[in-house]
């Protein structure tokens, strides 16, 4: 099937190489440089995917109380003097009739493929905080790539030491509550994900479309009495490993952040 696909690229890190594959895939492919000449067009709302690797400097110049549509990183997000970079995948226009969840995973593992191997080198990514983000259907196939993306962003910055670290674990319990527990694999409701990435720390906000639940109703992950309960399992992992967890009141969305080990080193030797 053809899909529709939008890149807004302002240093061609990815633009003209996406633009070749999925142009030879059959794809119909737009690309532009800048969020005004995004905001212009026609019809946004009708790309499959929109891609968007965008410096902090070109979006700052739109103000913010300007969010445009969905698909769109939002200035409002990003403050700040340190030198930011906004990466965004988004399906939640993706055409969900005959869903193929194989043939969006090969669209996102190609666009994170590039951005690996093209993008993000030590030297590009060892000054910049990075604002990531996902719009993406259920579907642990793709919940599965982007923890796969984000454990080696992490990795190249120095935030964990991936011998050590039980980051994998707390993120994997994560995406795949939201997908199972929270829109019960239903691929027409959306998993939010962001990640905010410096050398100092990585947030990570987790968000599905479901009802949510109360976490004060589950039995208290961290009471040493509750260690070999069944609920709540997922919960004591990602309150073990992870330095701050935050639920919102709903119980939809969940915040998550690992401080840098280096960082914790030095804090216990003062």
């Amino acid at each position: 099937m053809q899909r529709r696909i939008l890149i807004i690229d302002d240093h061609d890190d990815l633009a003209s190489s996406l633009a070749e594959v999925f142009t030879h895939e059959g794809h119909e492919v737009k690309a532009v440089e800048t969020r005004q000449e995004a905001l212009a067009l026609d019809g946004i709302d009708t790309y499959d995917v929109v891609i968007t690797d965008l410096n902090i400097e070109n979006l700052s110049d739109c103000g913010d109380d300007e969010e445009g549509p969905v698909c769109l990183p939002q200035t409002a997000y990003f403050s700040g003097s340190d030198q930011l970079k906004a990466f965004k995948i988004c399906a939640a226009n993706f055409r969900r009739d005959d869903f193929d969840e194989e043939e969006l995973k090969n669209l996102v593992a190609t666009v994170l493929d590039y951005k690996i191997r093209y993008v993000d080198t030590y030297e590009t990514v060892r000054d910049m905080r990075e604002s990531i983000e996902f719009e993406l259907p259920s579907a642990i196939s793709l919940m599965h790539i982007v923890l796969e993306y984000l454990i080696k962003r992490v990795e190249k910055l120095g935030v964990i030491k991936p011998e050590q670290s039980n980051l994998f674990i707390a993120l994997d319990e994560a995406f795949v509550n939201a997908v199972k527990h929270g829109n019960k694999f239903d691929a027409q409701k959306l998993v939010r994900i962001a990640a905010e990435i410096s050398k100092n720390e990585a947030r990570f906000t987790i968000e599905d479309e479901g009802e949510g639940f109360d976490v004060n109703a589950i039995p208290d992950p961290l009471d040493p009495e509750n260690l070999f309960k069944t609920s709540g399992r997922g919960v004591l992992f990602i309150y073990n490993i992870m330095d701050e967890v935050a639920y919102n009141e709903r119980g939809n969305r969940l915040t998550m952040v690992k401080k840098s080990d280096n960082r914790q080193d030095a804090e216990t030797q003062r």
